[in-house]
């Protein structure tokens, strides 16, 4: 750190230059990149995936793509023929199905009928995005009502890309306001400074990325967000110990060495814990994530580099002068959280013990969790014509699954069909009218919700009866189940591979064996109370009417505990090393490990509770965004930072500290 000073000090001119130029290309950068970002969500090797990728090349539609819904009121076979002509004249090549045709599509009492429309696909996030507008036109002259997943995403959605420069922006402005009332003075604008140099710089990579390989979509939310919340708080750390330093009576130059050698320190092993716990899922068996891995290990490692060579230049630069009014003391110890860590010292086996108890009640939840897409009902809680016909399907005795058939390719249609149609749960089994390919379709629909665990009982009878009859299962419910076997069934590899990485950097960083270890079960105390209260509110439905307008999602989103451990490991990490590298400093200036405690904590606390604060705001910000799955992800991202930096770093971080005594310094060395 000391030659990286020396450096920045003597070329802060040209360092600042240099990041001026990565910053203005990467602010033109971004709206390309995410332009070229990729909604794929392919899984090479899985049956279901494959199986989806056959039908959708034979059949034109189907697979993965689900069907689009005519709800029709008033059903006549003289109306369905007429609504058919209407869509195949407008939607030449669609694959049409309707009541007249098959009973199984019109309600036992004869007043509700479906037509069902397969429209030939196209390339992009969306499948029917330019085909929506063109059917409810068919549909409004045909007096029949569109629904169906996709028709219910769009009457409750919006523009994704717009939303997340919006939400980056709401949340940059809230972080703007925290760093205020922490500095006081115009030092505020530091944090904002790099951790826009940091995205922007970081959007030009994942711009040169896009032209090589496919990036998901998932990776704009990585770094708008979360690439805002790591920079400021690397920036707010190191800040701070440079107003520190200079209260102390060091000069400017002086105090940014002492800062990099101590805050940078820390922020240098915060960042590379973070990219590592991203840059894990690239052992996943699932592209999409591989490139959330790759692309994901660049948003701390540029926030790193930004802190500790921009924001060294930028504090011998202007620093002095941006430090008006100076309203606040240069000490970074707050008097509130030295009487907590009081408190919590004091009472350390209280203290630990409720605090445990509360993170597992907050866990609990976790035990009941499903993963699957949201039901019909929670993406009908935002209203319109789409949801209301969805509800009246439902109702219907038609079957709710009919929006997410199980597909059966086969060559034996008759064998299929008798195989699932007597399934408990199972509401119709249809042979499709066309075959590809020497093969037919067998398309079978449940009569619950397939995000329902009922529905998704008998989704799992289906497929293990229809591969009894050596047929191939697609459709979405079978490409969900295909997702998390993969993900989540290679999932210790991540674990394993976090773990060590993780235990062998903390111990360098911390020079204690058991400091990391508990970090670690601290960590997974965390993440357990954000799964569980994540379960609790959007699988439950607790809450969700009062705090979103929505109804229960019935399930979380399969790719969602994925993502929440990749971001929240990373992040929880940070405090940690924060809060013990603060505590080991206290311990090697001579105090006692409670005394050690006590300041660690004092002088941590206010940093941490800010920066936990300006994630909580984005994260806050990224529920705004219409989808359903994004809203799921920024509660458990939002409520989990918040609790990690109350209950676990507040209270059973200091607490098992001060337990543990000497014990804490153990480490190799010290053995040996």
């Amino acid at each position: 750190m000391n030659r990286l000073s020396r450096f920045v000090t003597k070329r802060r001119g040209w360092v600042l230059l240099g990041w001026l130029v990565l910053t203005v290309v990467g602010g033109f950068a971004a709206p390309q990149a995410t332009a070229g970002l990729s909604y794929d969500f392919s899984l090479p090797g899985q049956p279901g995936y494959e199986t989806n990728q056959v039908v959708a090349q034979r059949f034109g539609s189907g697979g993965e793509a689900v069907p689009i819904l005519l709800v029709d009121n008033s059903p006549s076979s003289a109306k369905a023929a007429r609504v058919v002509a209407a869509v195949e004249q407008a939607l030449p090549g669609a694959d049409v199905l309707s009541y007249a045709d098959e009973q199984a599509l019109r309600s036992a009492d004869g007043r509700t009928g479906v037509v069902v429309v397969y429209p030939r696909l196209v390339p992009g996030p969306e499948p029917y995005v330019a085909v929506l507008p063109v059917i409810e036109k068919v549909a409004e002259a045909q007096q029949v009502v569109v629904t169906g997943k996709d028709a219910l995403a769009a009457e409750g959605g919006g523009d994704r890309g717009a939303t997340v420069l919006v939400e980056t922006i709401v949340g940059g402005t809230g972080a703007l306001v925290v760093l205020l009332v922490v500095f006081g003075s115009a030092l505020a604008l530091m944090p904002i400074v790099v951790a826009a140099a940091s995205i922007l710089t970081t959007f030009l990579i994942v711009w040169g990325l896009t032209e090589i390989t496919d990036v998901s979509f998932i990776v704009q939310f990585l770094l708008a967000l979360i690439g805002l919340g790591v920079a400021i708080d690397y920036a707010l750390l190191i800040v701070t110990r440079w107003r520190e330093e200079l209260g102390r009576g060091a000069e400017p130059e002086e105090a940014v060495r002492r800062s990099l050698a101590t805050a940078g320190r820390s922020v240098f092993f915060s960042g590379v814990t973070v990219a590592v716990s991203l840059a894990a899922l690239i052992v996943l068996p699932v592209p999409f994530l591989r490139s959330v891995g790759f692309t994901g290990l660049l948003i701390p490692v540029i926030s790193v580099l930004a802190a500790l060579t921009l924001l060294p230049a930028l504090l011998l630069t202007a620093g002095r002068r941006l430090d008006w009014p100076h309203r606040r003391t240069t000490d970074p110890e707050s008097r509130l959280w030295r009487r907590v860590g009081t408190g919590v010292v004091r009472h350390r086996w209280v203290s630990a013990i409720l605090a445990t108890v509360v993170l597992l009640l907050l866990a609990a939840p976790v035990l009941t969790l499903r993963l699957g897409q949201p039901t019909n009902e929670s993406l009908a809680s935002a209203g319109g014509p789409a949801a209301t016909a969805i509800t009246r399907l439902d109702t219907s005795g038609i079957g709710a699954g009919l929006s997410t058939p199980v597909e059966i390719l086969t060559d034996d249609a008759a064998a299929a069909r008798e195989a699932v149609a007597g399934l408990p749960g199972v509401a119709a089994a249809v042979v499709w009218p066309r075959s590809a390919g020497g093969d037919t379709l067998v398309r079978v629909w449940t009569a619950e919700d397939t995000s329902s665990e009922a529905g998704a009982d008998t989704t799992a009878a289906i497929r293990t009866a229809a591969e009894a009859t050596g047929a191939r299962v697609g459709g979405r419910p079978a490409g969900d189940a295909d997702f998390i076997d993969a993900v989540y069934g290679n999932a210790w590899w991540v674990i394993v591979l976090i773990v060590v990485v993780t235990t062998l950097l903390l111990a360098r960083a911390l020079r204690s064996i058991v400091l990391p270890i508990k970090a670690l079960v601290l960590n997974v105390l965390s993440l357990g109370a954000a799964y569980g209260i994540t379960v609790w509110i959007w699988q439950d439905g607790h809450g969700t009417e009062v705090l979103f307008g929505q109804s229960a999602s019935g399930a979380i989103t399969t790719w969602v505990p994925i993502a929440v451990f990749a971001f929240l490991f990373g992040l929880s990490m940070d405090y940690e090393v924060f809060l013990l590298s603060r505590i080991r400093e206290e311990h090697d200036d001579g105090h006692d490990t409670d005394e050690a405690t006590v300041a660690g904590l004092a002088r941590t606390g206010r940093l941490v509770t800010s920066a936990a604060l300006i994630l909580f705001l984005a994260f806050i910000s990224l529920a705004q965004v219409p989808t359903v799955e994004v809203k799921i992800l920024a509660t458990a991202l939002a409520l989990g930072i918040l609790i990690d930096a109350t209950i676990v770093r507040g209270v059973l971080a200091p607490a098992l500290v001060a337990a543990l005594g000497d014990a804490n310094w153990w480490s190799f060395r010290r053995a040996s």
